[in-house]
């Protein structure tokens, strides 16, 4: 190699431009401090049972995977009414007159992310198709598979129930070679969906977790283990997983990319979430969820300003906000922000109805509903913001009715008593017979178990005995779907803006493995349901679904409780957040402002 002495002028010039880079290039960086990775730390109040989209049937498994994979929809960040857009559809669907056929085209440059399951492509991913579409369908109606999510395509699409059947008895996955009526790929980029019957829901289906894309080459390649393996299109993949502690996910280099949101309503200018509009995402380098399980060590990471996102425990609500609902001075003057929302969800405790008991027993149930005090449970455990349930739909969805009245759904001990002479009768037992039933919880955190030990503690004073069986959350999510629980708390926030979305948490098809986990039967409910879930909106309908939820309100397979309301907090550092119902796959829009967080950290 031969050398030559730099010319002054150039070196200069090199200087010049050197500085340049380092200077304006951290000035103009995301991070906006020294070129900073931008990270963010949120808690997870629960182990999650894994990666695998096929099973998401609960919110934090939901939330794990929908930062990896991705379905054809998503909801439109900032804008409501909620709206669906295409995610890796390339635009929204044609529809035939008839409501029957669906073509969506699907994105140009979408590819899976690096793996060692592309042997054939050097472990790099390659480009998503029609026919991946086809195979995640139809693993969803695998019978091997034993999806939470089979209800969303059940005697929907032309041939699929049939696949189901004739799946059951294969080996391998030679079945998936075999071809689907209403599931067929025209070209590598068209998918054709034909349904049985018009299915007014389908788009909002579309954006679940359950339709999440995987790729055939990571079920082959992990088998049993690909829980563990997400293989997705999503602006992040895995890191790690360490049980009981994190999950860790960084960007994935081979992201297609996408750009922050342009439109939203009009206070989001105001507030600044507009000011990253049409850049491109994801801004985070790193998203760590931390496994909290304990309320009050969640709570105190917040305050230190470890984590930057927070629900307010219920024992520390008073300390956050004041009578007028607003923050108290410690907290403002930290610059933390508040969010009141109202959640589309409703909160119940689950009758096994094959349970010999409990299934028996309308009299029982009734008894067992009239003893729960709502207001207490609500003054206890929601700091009197909480609105009673009286029947499974929640407000802000076409189908509630404000002036509904449940006589179950007051708290009666008198009448509860009377009603328990009523169930040793059904039962056949004589006044001194012991009955007893089996509390499963959820968790094993504080405010858990002190909302479980409410409601054994008004079961046990109407003579009950109670055992109380503490699980982790997958343990627990396993004796649900295998039928084994009797008596449980648990919650639903709504996957779509269709009161369809909670009636068939209580249809009778739909029961354990699927969502409706009581495994409620009633032939008139489930008439009525095949009826209205084809009907559009219309006064029609909504008379449909008002004689579904008399239906349940006397059958009782549930204790209605609450509906809840949110009172989230956000570190100011957080920037672009905005509360979403329907979708957890939002984080691509988070950014942190590392200036600003150095800053404020000081006051921590």
């Amino acid at each position: 190699m031969i050398h030559k002495k730099m010319p002054l002028v150039v070196l200069l010039v090199a200087l010049v431009l050197i500085f340049a880079y380092r200077y304006l290039g951290q000035k103009n960086s995301p991070a906006g401090a020294d070129n900073e990775p931008m990270e963010l730390h949120i808690p997870l109040p629960m182990e999650i049972k894994g990666f695998d989209p096929s099973q998401a049937n609960d919110l934090y498994s939901h939330i794990a995977l929908a930062q990896i994979y991705e379905p054809l929809y998503q909801y439109a960040y900032l804008e409501r009414p909620y709206r669906a857009e295409p995610l890796l559809a390339e635009e929204m669907p044609v529809i035939s007159p008839d409501r029957l056929t669906y073509t969506i085209k699907i994105r140009k440059g979408v590819r899976f992310q690096d793996d060692p399951c592309f042997k054939s492509m050097n472990e790099k991913g390659r480009e998503l198709t029609a026919q991946d579409v086809i195979f995640s369908f139809k693993r969803i109606a695998d019978k091997r598979v034993n999806s939470n999510g089979w209800w969303i395509f059940r005697d929907r699409i032309t041939g699929l129930d049939e696949f189901r059947e004739k799946s059951g008895e294969a080996k391998g996955m030679t079945i998936y070679g075999e071809s689907v009526d209403g599931l067929t790929a025209p070209d590598a980029r068209t998918l054709v969906i034909r349904l049985k019957k018009p299915y007014p829901q389908l788009l909002y289906i579309l954006t679940m977790s359950y339709t999440c894309i995987i790729p055939r080459e990571a079920v082959e390649f992990y088998g049993e283990e690909f829980l563990n393996h997400p293989v997705g299109t999503g602006p992040f993949r895995l890191k790690k997983a360490v049980r009981g502690s994190k999950i860790v996910y960084v960007r994935n280099p081979s992201f297609r990319g996408a750009s922050y949101p342009v439109k939203g309503e009009p206070e989001d200018e105001k507030d600044g979430l507009l000011k990253d509009a049409g850049k491109p995402i994801p801004f985070l380098d790193r998203l760590t969820f931390h496994i909290m399980k304990e309320p009050s060590g969640m709570w105190l990471e917040f305050l230190s300003g470890n984590i930057d996102y927070a629900g307010i425990p219920k024992d520390n609500y008073d300390s956050a906000i004041d009578a007028d609902k607003k923050l108290r001075t410690t907290l403002a003057e930290k610059r933390i922000r508040l969010s009141i929302v109202p959640d589309v969800d409703i909160t119940y405790i689950a009758f096994n109805m094959e349970d010999p008991i409990l299934g028996k027993s309308l009299a029982l149930r009734q008894a067992l509903s009239l003893s729960i005090n709502r207001q207490q449970l609500i003054h206890n455990f929601y700091n009197d913001h909480a609105i009673p349930a009286e029947g499974p739909i929640p407000p802000g969805l076409l189908g509630y009715d404000p002036s509904l009245s449940n006589p179950y759904a007051h708290y009666d001990l008198a009448g509860a008593k009377k009603k328990m002479a009523e169930a040793r009768k059904e039962l056949g037992l004589k006044d001194d017979d012991v009955i007893e039933l089996t509390y499963d919880s959820q968790n094993n955190d504080i405010t858990a178990r002190q909302m479980d030990e409410f409601c054994v503690d008004a079961f046990t004073q109407l003579g009950l005995k109670v055992k109380y069986n503490v699980n982790t959350w997958p343990q627990f999510l396993e004796r649900v779907k295998n039928r084994k629980c009797q008596v449980w708390g648990s919650a639903w926030g709504a996957d779509y803006p269709d009161a369809e979305n909670f009636l068939q948490l209580l249809y009778g098809p739909n029961s354990s493995p699927g969502d409706n986990s009581s495994n409620y039967k009633n032939p008139e409910f489930d008439r009525l349901y095949d009826r209205m879930k084809t009907m559009d909106d219309s006064p029609e309908r909504t008379a449909v679904i008002r004689k579904m939820v008399e239906i349940a309100i006397h059958d009782v397979p549930w204790i209605f409780c609450t509906h809840r309301i949110r009172f989230i907090l956000t570190q100011r550092w957080l920037l672009n957040y905005k509360y979403s119902v329907f979708s957890e796959n939002n984080y691509k829009y988070y950014r942190i402002d590392n200036t600003l967080k150095k800053g404020l950290k000081k006051k921590f």
